[in-house]
């Protein structure tokens, strides 16, 4: 399998951070890519609606509130790959948090570096965007 990973740190509390990304559904309130997000099968299923018209349907496979971490597979999207499994956590980093996005995969059609690099792009992409939510 394949992997990518973003780490970034922000100058706000984990609660804080958490607060903004901990919900399933929440995505569209930090990522400016994703413009809506609608709940499905009690919450375990959201179906993703990106700026450019592009659906992308994602399944809760884990979450746990406690720790700042959830982690949500790919039931359908137009990414060059299968078996994949990303994790959002947040951990405290003294007075500030630091949020990793990373995946495991196994590309389709493309080699393991194209689909790290898509994977690597879009994390990162989405961690600045979360970062720009806490000022400071």
């Amino acid at each position: 399998m394949a992997t990518a990973s973003a780490v970034i740190d922000i100058p706000a509390s984990s609660d804080q951070v958490w607060q903004l990304i901990g919900g399933f559904n929440s995505l569209p309130d930090w990522l400016p890519m994703v413009t809506r997000s609608e709940l499905s099968e009690g919450g375990r299923l959201r179906t993703l609606r990106t700026d450019d018209g592009t659906v992308i349907v994602e399944r809760l496979e884990a979450f746990d509130n406690a720790a700042k971490t959830y982690s949500y597979s790919l039931a359908q999207s137009p990414f060059p790959v299968k078996d994949y499994l990303a994790t959002l956590s947040v951990e405290a980093l003294g007075d500030g948090s630091r949020v990793r996005w990373s995946g495991l995969f196994t590309p389709v059609g493309v080699s393991e570096v194209e689909a790290q690099e898509l994977f690597n792009g879009v994390y990162q992409v989405g961690l600045t965007a979360l970062r720009a939510n806490f000022p400071g």
